[in-house]
């Protein structure tokens, strides 16, 4: 799966809606979401969704039964990576700073917390598996 290509809002819904059921059928997809496209513009997109990597089918009696390829956090890890190097230089420091200062004070203390025990084992060299 390119880790580069970038998926249309349309696709995002789809895969959104992947995610969240785990696997699912065209008519399952299409009733997940807004606003629905035809039955017809569903499947068309699940084509592409295959053939750039993201989603694997199987047959399930006359329905074709769909299912992503990656796990939810890798998709995003790598959906963030494209977006720290598209709008921030490839700067992880530079896009936390700018969800600080934009805004950042919707975060809990709990996070905030999480947050500063993730920098000090970052510091360390630890992961926080250990």
């Amino acid at each position: 799966m390119s880790t580069s290509e970038q998926l249309t809002r349309r696709q995002r819904q789809i895969m959104d809606v992947l995610f969240r059921e785990g696997e699912a059928t065209v008519s399952v997809i299409r009733d997940a979401m807004p606003d629905p496209p035809s039955h017809t513009a569903v499947r068309t997109f699940l084509k592409i969704l295959e053939d750039k990597g993201h989603l694997t089918r199987r047959r399930q009696g006359r329905a074709n039964v769909f299912r992503p390829k990656a796990a939810r956090s890798r998709a995003g890890r790598s959906a963030l990576q494209r977006v720290i190097e598209t709008f921030y230089e490839g700067s992880f420091e530079k896009a936390v700073t700018a969800h600080l200062a934009g805004g950042g004070d919707d975060l809990s203390d709990e996070e905030l917390k999480r947050l500063m025990q993730l920098i000090r084992e970052a510091r360390s060299g630890g992961r926080g598996n250990k």
